[in-house]
């Protein structure tokens, strides 16, 4: 029974060996196609691929970055900042992506000013974006395992300059874990789990109520990124940039 129990497994594990050998395959060959069909100025073909990359499950910020240039080469302003920002939650310190995103957000009608932040917060945010929250992740990880070497270190060796030392790298270490643990969590929460979306609605009443008896509030237009704080039925309450709240239906908005 066991052997066939190998077998089984085995086989199995070929075929999913396989199938994700395939995968890469096709994934490449849509990459070159993808890329093909850009240079060639055919966004429309350039889209499709790209999108087929995707679908396949390969996520990665290239693809969206890629996917939001063809959009806005097309002058799909609103489809452009949604795949710029999508690229901008894996690669949060991608200067290409910020660049692009800034001169596609020119086209966009509302030209709301955020809320500024704390200026620690900000110091906070802007360290927290040199990496991204796996990054963060993989470095605290690397260095909690050399504060359990230098822990060992410390504890077999005699001279007492080397645990002096060893000592040392496990403060030090044990900080700079910590603070990378925090950094991974504090990117997570902003980019991967943020409820923020795009408006692709062309113009939308931003309503007192989650129904279409609500006061209307103020008008906003597409292109325009907001932040979704509570859900009722087919509504959404949204949160603007300058920190103004409404209802608007979910039809209105894509999250990012």
């Amino acid at each position: 029974m066991k052997k066939y129990l190998i077998t089984i497994i085995l086989t199995l594990l070929s075929v999913a060996i396989s199938f994700g050998e395939n995968n890469i395959k096709i994934a490449q060959t849509l990459l070159d196609s993808a890329n093909a069909a850009y240079s060639r100025k055919q966004y429309d073909a350039a889209v499709d691929y790209y999108k087929k990359i995707l679908e396949l499950g390969y996520v990665a910020p290239e693809v969206y970055y890629n996917l939001g240039n063809s959009y806005f080469k097309q002058n799909k302003i609103t489809d452009a900042i949604y795949y710029y920002e999508k690229a901008l939650k894996l690669a949060p310190n991608d200067q290409d992506i910020k660049y692009n995103l800034s001169i596609a957000n020119q086209y966009i009608t509302d030209k709301i000013k955020p809320v500024p932040e704390f200026f620690l917060t900000k110091i906070v945010h802007k360290t927290a974006d040199l990496m991204s929250s796996n990054q963060w992740a993989i470095t605290s990880l690397v260095v909690f395992i050399i504060v359990v070497v230098s822990a060992l270190w410390f504890l077999f060796t005699r001279s007492m300059s080397m645990k002096k030392t060893a000592l040392y790298i496990v403060i030090i270490g044990l900080f700079v874990s910590s603070v990378s643990l925090y950094f991974s969590g504090l990117q997570y929460r902003r980019y991967i789990k943020s409820n923020k979306a795009i408006v692709f609605a062309p113009t939308v009443t931003i309503k007192s109520s989650p129904d279409k008896e609500g006061n209307d509030l103020m008008i906003i237009h597409e292109g325009l990124k907001v932040e979704i704080t509570d859900s009722l039925n087919n509504w959404y309450e949204i949160r603007l940039p300058d920190g103004n709240k409404g209802w608007t239906e979910k039809q209105n908005v894509r999250k990012i």
